[in-house]
């Protein structure tokens, strides 16, 4: 039976990575006349943006200056970060699962001011109970230990819990937990294959809460 939700940020109760996507791929572009496919940009969402320049570094011979490529990034994000809302259904799979009277988190490989400002701006942080960023952990996903720091913290087993997630790695973190595991890819993730333990959806709103809640859901 399922006593517990967390959610993933990042891709899943807001879609920071598709704009995230386009200042990166116009900012290699410009500055190395790279141009980023969408698939190599997939490959590192949900962990570290090494993982992505270790990729760029590899296809272009050389080590890009990373610094001032996320200095730019993250200018041209801000600049346009107020285009991002709430993804379709969030709101009402979180209001789903508070009157069913589950405990709620959220776990993100991104930072904790950056999570808690979002969550604030759209006054949704009240109904977290806790909040695990990467300054929680040593290795954040595909690594569980964001899943098993927030399990702990709410005093829930991992087979009790059920995770919310857009990404691969974010998806392969739940699953080593233990946990449940349901996915709703975003424009930047819907064409990723996902382990044989995730159920996947096309939209929040199709994830059958109640029949999961007791043990019954089906992919």
């Amino acid at each position: 039976m399922i006593k517990a939700v967390i959610f993933d940020f990042d891709g899943t109760i807001v879609d920071t990575e598709s704009l995230w996507y386009e200042v990166f791929k116009k900012t290699l572009s410009e500055d190395y006349g790279f141009e980023l496919g969408l698939e190599d940009f997939a490959k590192g969402i949900g962990t570290t943006d090494d993982i992505l320049f270790n990729y760029i570094d590899s296809k272009l011979g050389i080590q890009i200056d990373r610094e001032s490529i996320q200095e730019k990034t993250e200018k041209a994000f801000q600049s346009q970060r107020d285009i991002l809302i709430l993804r379709e259904g969030i709101q009402d799979l979180i209001e789903k699962c508070i009157e069913k009277g589950l405990k709620l988190g959220v776990a993100s490989s991104s930072g904790r001011d950056w999570v808690k400002h979002y969550l604030n701006h759209f006054g949704i942080e009240g109904h977290f109970q806790t909040i695990k960023t990467k300054e929680d952990v040593e290795k954040v996903k595909p690594d569980p230990a964001l899943y098993i720091k927030a399990l702990e913290e709410m005093g829930v087993g991992p087979e009790e819990s059920l995770a919310i997630e857009d990404s691969v790695n974010g998806s392969i973190a739940a699953v080593k937990a233990g946990m449940h595991c349901a996915a709703v890819p975003n424009d930047v993730t819907h064409f990723l294959s996902f382990h044989g333990k995730v159920l996947r959806y096309k939209a929040f709103s199709e994830i059958p809460i109640d029949e999961l809640i007791m043990g019954q859901g089906k992919g």
